[in-house]
């Protein structure tokens, strides 16, 4: 059982989790113009906190995530809720081939960083694309290795002029990125930004 798996049962009650995604929710929609016929899909899910935000301005939503336990727990809460556009499905884009479908809008919160290939992802999100399409990315800022217990073998954020490279090289036309929160922990704050990468 993976870290997450056993995290899932507990996610939702924290409340900074759940503030994060609303506001992520809320950063998107700010600069994606969102509607009730875009199809979406979000990277590494978790429990669906950012897409359950989402879901009122969307068409179909599939939440792909590789943790058995979020699923199951996200599976439930959309069988409570009686929502029928939003479809969870087990994916790992850093093993699996990329499934059949693509998506106007791709987006992701706090994922990125668990990733070690950076510019590959990049690229199968790309291809997951329509043209025109939109990829959203909410990720720490680079930071000192301190928001990770010892051991942390992923990113420790990301230096937002170096992904905007890295998502230009990866075939979007055109990437934007900017704060939009900061995370507590630890007894300090740590930036979280919002990257915005357009496939034409």
């Amino acid at each position: 059982m993976s870290d997450f798996d056993q995290k899932a049962r507990d996610w939702d009650s924290d409340p900074l989790k759940v503030e994060r995604a609303r506001v992520t929710a809320a950063a998107i929609r700010s600069q994606v113009p969102l509607t009730r016929q875009t199809a979406a899909l979000e990277y590494g899910c978790g429990t669906g906190l950012l897409s359950f935000a989402l879901q009122p301005y969307l068409g179909s939503i599939v939440l792909a995530d590789n943790s058995g336990g979020m699923l199951e727990v996200l599976g439930e809460k959309i069988a409570a809720a009686g929502l029928a556009n939003m479809t969870p499905v087990r994916l790992d884009l850093t093993a699996d081939a990329i499934p059949p479908g693509q998506y106007r809008l791709i987006y992701m919160l706090m994922v990125l960083h668990h990733i070690p290939d950076t510019a590959a992802i990049l690229r199968k999100l790309h291809d997951m694309l329509e043209r025109p399409g939109i990829l959203c990315i909410a990720d720490l800022d680079e930071e000192d290795g301190s928001f990770h217990p010892a051991g942390f073998e992923g990113h420790h954020g990301f230096d937002q002029e170096e992904l905007r490279r890295q998502l230009l090289e990866a075939g979007f036309s055109r990437a934007r990125s900017s704060v939009f929160f900061e995370n507590p922990k630890n007894g300090r704050v740590y930036p979280l930004f919002l990257a915005v990468a357009e496939k034409r």
